[in-house]
Order: C-alpha cells, then structure tokens, then sequence
C-alpha cells in the first residue's frame, strides 16, 4: 500500500492560518446567515463543514474526501430530519475538494449528476481564491432544489444547526 507522500505533505502543512485567510469570521458569519436565510423557504436542512486537513491516521487509510465526508454525514445524524432532506456541504481544505452528501428524501428527486455540479462550480470558485462566492454560490443551488422539492410550510421548523462547523 503506497501513500500518497505529496497528499500527506499538503495536509500536513495545511495551517489554521490557510482556513483564516479563505474564510476569515466575516465569511463564516455570512455563510451561516445565508443557510439561516436558506432554511426559511424550505423545510430541508443544510450543514456546511470545513474540515482543514485529515489527521495521519485518516492519511493512513487512504480516506477520500467523499468517504470522510460520508462518516461526517452519519456522525453529525444529517440523516435524522422528518423529511429525509438534509444536506451535507463538505469542503476538504487541504485537498480543494468539495463534496455533497444528500438524505434519500432529497437525494431521490435530485441525483448525483446535479450534485456533482454544484461541487464542480464550488471547487472552481475556490480554486480561483473566491471562496465566499462558492459558499454562497453552493448554497443558493441547494436552496434551489429544496425550496422546488420541499418548500417551506405552516410545520417549518429547524432541525439542524445552522453554524459553519470547522474540524481541525
């Protein structure tokens, strides 16, 4: 099994001050604002993490980027909204890599072809340092699909945290 010695480097050398300069608290603030925003005209669930790098044992394993972001979606109980509609918006900072995990309720009206075009379009504007933008571009793609598939009613209610959570 051969590690990936250039992968294990960039995560390695991936600081806190790499996450403070592509989302400093202005832009935290803002992303969850917009989720908050997001949640009022549909009855789905966003999260959005931002992991900065995977730990060595993570490394060790070989996990992808969709796999950690798989484990993060059944640890935070994503999977546990009345309507099966959360959604998952994972950034792996170290490897600029984005990834959506959606519940069945969702994920069925959707599929995997328009997910993964809201993680390309994400992944471009991050690669161009445009961070904010791709947040909120990201979001307001989800907020889309949500709000056409399960729109906001007298029952609305916020089953989730709203708060950009950041894994060091």
């Amino acid at each position: 099994m051969m590690i990936d010695l250039k992968r294990c480097a960039h995560h390695l050398t991936s600081t806190n001050w790499h996450f403070k300069r592509a989302f400093p608290q202005e832009t935290l603030n803002a992303i969850e604002w917009r989720i908050k925003n997001s949640e009022a005209r549909h009855l789905g669930e966003i999260r959005f993490v931002i992991e900065v790098a995977l730990s060595g044992a993570l490394l060790f394993r070989k996990q992808s980027a969709r796999e950690r972001a798989i484990d993060i979606f059944s640890q935070l109980r994503i999977w546990d909204t009345d309507y099966r509609n959360g959604v998952l918006i994972y950034l792996l900072l170290a490897d600029h890599s984005v990834e959506i995990v959606a519940d069945r309720g969702i994920d069925i009206k959707v599929g995997d072809p328009v997910w993964k075009k809201i993680c390309h379009d994400m992944e471009v504007a991050f690669h161009d340092k445009h961070y904010e933008q791709g947040a909120f571009g990201g979001i307001d793609a989800i907020t889309h699909l949500l709000t056409q598939h399960f729109p906001a009613n007298a029952f609305n209610k916020n089953e989730l945290p709203d708060n950009v959570m950041i894994l060091y």
